[in-house]
């Protein structure tokens, strides 16, 4: 059995390890493991830029990397405490945006400011119970290549946006998006798609 499988199965040795990594109570891992640990686990492209003014929430135990040539601007936050982030390569992640994975985000994608996607939910149904002390359920984000999010989306767990997709500003993205469509809205929905065959972008 592997150290890792070992750790899982046992509940009072994970939960050490776990505050070993993580303060009681918070998202960020200790410096210690930010100084030498993810620089040996985790990977990052040429030309990637991470401003130092970001959030980087990430730990040994998912991975994180970062595609070359890709930015994650000042003031991002980047977790994956609860799974995978994955970002491709050329990609922009703007200021302020929080990434919350399991997500893979794909090549050449803009995230524009102030973006929401977090790939997390609370269970929330045991009404005797704090929300807070309930499960946490993840389902996977896909951004696929060349997609552009505009400013103030929000983007919730499961969905899966197409290539060369377009999110209006503002967009609430609670359903899959198929490729070469634009969505608008709360909740998004696609008003055009692009037609091969006429070679535009048509009106649904």
């Amino acid at each position: 059995m592997s150290l890792k499988n070992s750790i899982k199965q046992n509940p009072s040795l994970k939960k050490l390890v776990h505050w070993m990594l993580v303060p009681t109570n918070e998202a960020r891992p200790r410096l210690w493991v930010k100084l030498l640990v993810n620089p040996f686990l985790h990977k990052r492209g040429s030309n990637s830029k991470i401003r130092w003014q970001t959030r980087i929430d990430v730990l040994p135990f998912n991975k994180f990397t970062l595609g070359s040539g890709s930015v994650i601007e000042s003031y991002a936050t980047i977790n994956n405490g609860v799974g995978n982030v994955v970002i491709g390569s050329n990609t922009l992640i703007g200021m302020g945006n929080v990434i919350i994975g399991p997500i893979t985000i794909g090549n050449k994608v803009i995230f524009a400011q102030n973006i929401v996607a977090s790939a997390l939910n609370h269970e929330y149904r045991d009404p005797n119970t704090a929300i807070m002390e309930q499960p946490i359920l993840t389902a996977p984000i896909v951004i696929e290549d060349e997609c552009w999010i505009a400013a103030n989306t929000v983007i919730t767990a499961g969905v899966t946006i197409g290539k060369h997709s377009v999110i209006a500003a503002g967009a609430v993205v609670t359903k899959n998006i198929p490729p070469y469509s634009i969505a608008v809205g709360n909740p998004a929905k696609v008003i055009k798609k692009y037609d091969f065959d006429k070679k535009e972008w048509i009106r649904v």
